[in-house]
C-alpha cells in the first residue's frame, strides 16, 4: 500500500507513513508499561499478541484512508530499516497529536524533533488553525516537549489513561503562534 502523504525528514529522523508491515516491529517494542501507561485507555493492557496488527490494520490504516489521521513510523536516518516509535496526527477534538518511542531512545531529543516535523505538517499542509494535545501531568517528558515548542496549558482536570484516571492538562498552540516561533528559531 502506498501512502497519500509523504515521508518527513529531520536532521536525524525519517518519519515514514505507517504500513501494515510495521505491525511486527511495533508488537516487539510497544508492550512496555513505561510506554503505554499514559496513553488513551482504549489501548488494551496487558497488550494482546495481535494488538499491533489490530491497531495498524483496523485503526491506523483505516483512519489514514479516511483522511482522519496521519500515522508515521519513527526511524533514525542512520538505521532507516528499524522502527523505534510512532507519531500521529488526528482530527479528534482536543486530541490532535500522539506519540510513543522505544525507551532505549528516550532522552536524546528525538521525540521533540519528530513532534516539530509533524506539527509543521499539521499547520502547513493540513492547514489546521490550532493543535491541541492532552497529557497526564506526571508525564514530565511529554510536558517538556509541549513547553519547549511554545504550547500552553489551557485546561486542567482529570482524564483516563491505561494507568487509570490521572490529573491532566490540555495543551495548545495556534498556527500563528507556531509560525512565529519557527521564524524566531530560524533567525537564531
Amino acid at each position: 500500500m502506498t501512502s497519500p502523504f509523504p515521508d518527513l525528514t529531520t536532521e536525524t529522523l525519517l518519519l515514514r507513513p505507517l504500513v501494515l508491515e510495521d505491525h511486527s516491529a511495533i508488537q516487539a517494542i510497544f508492550p512496555q508499561w513505561q510506554i503505554v501507561r499514559h496513553l488513551n485507555p482504549f489501548v488494551p493492557w496487558p497488550y494482546p499478541d495481535d494488538g499491533a496488527l489490530t491497531f495498524v490494520r483496523d485503526v491506523a490504516l483505516a483512519a489514514m484512508r479516511e483522511g482522519k489521521a496521519w500515522h508515521w513510523s519513527i526511524r533514525t536516518r542512520q538505521e532507516p530499516g528499524t522502527l523505534i516509535g510512532v507519531i500521529s496526527l488526528m482530527l479528534n477534538p482536543d486530541d490532535n497529536r500522539g506519540f510513543w518511542l522505544d525507551p532505549v531512545h528516550w532522552g536524546k531529543g528525538l521525540m521533540r524533533e519528530a513532534s516539530d516535523a509533524v506539527t509543521d505538517y499539521w499547520f502547513d499542509v493540513l492547514d489546521q488553525p490550532v493543535l491541541r494535545v492532552p497529557k497526564a501531568i506526571d508525564n514530565r517528558a511529554s510536558r517538556a516537549i509541549s513547553t519547549g515548542s511554545g504550547m500552553r496549558a489551557v485546561w486542567c482536570g482529570e482524564k483516563r489513561y491505561v494507568e487509570g484516571p490521572l490529573p491532566s492538562e490540555l495543551w495548545e498552540i495556534t498556527a500563528d503562534e507556531w509560525r512565529a516561533r519557527r521564524i524566531l528559531r530560524h533567525d537564531q
